[in-house]
């Protein structure tokens, strides 16, 4: 097993505030864009993006989606959405403008991963 304390550009993890009474509009998202699997895995492959999950985060202090996100890079999959003509990729923008309040990136303190079919596993630690 490596151990790494280098930052990784390859990951990331937010956590987005939804604005309120937007729970309806939220699961109307995650129920389209699982009817349009085939066409969000085509685009999140063009924008090099190997693993993208939301989930679902509600209490006393309101609703909030956890969205974590695995690419060969973050800025050119960032660049890559910025430019994209996808119908899906056009609906996921609208959903951020109705239901997104605001968000922030949480801290990434362990990051594992297999490779080569799981010969190998690369952990990085990261201090806080």
């Amino acid at each position: 097993m490596a151990v790494s304390g280098t930052v990784s550009e390859t990951v990331r993890c937010v956590k987005i505030k939804l604005k309120p009474g937007s729970l309806p509009r939220v699961r109307q998202w995650a129920a389209e864009i699982g009817a349009r699997r085939a066409e969000a895995l085509a685009t999140m492959a063009g924008e090099g993006v190997v693993l993208e999950s939301f989930f679902l985060d509600s209490s006393e202090h309101g609703d909030y989606l956890i969205g974590y996100l695995r690419a060969g890079s973050l800025k050119q999959a960032a660049e890559a959405v910025a430019v994209s003509t996808h119908d899906v990729d056009a609906y996921h923008k609208a959903f951020q403008r109705d239901t997104w309040d605001a968000g922030e990136r949480l801290e990434l303190l362990v990051d594992c991963k297999p490779i080569r079919g799981g010969e190998a596993l690369v952990c990085s630690a990261f201090s806080w």
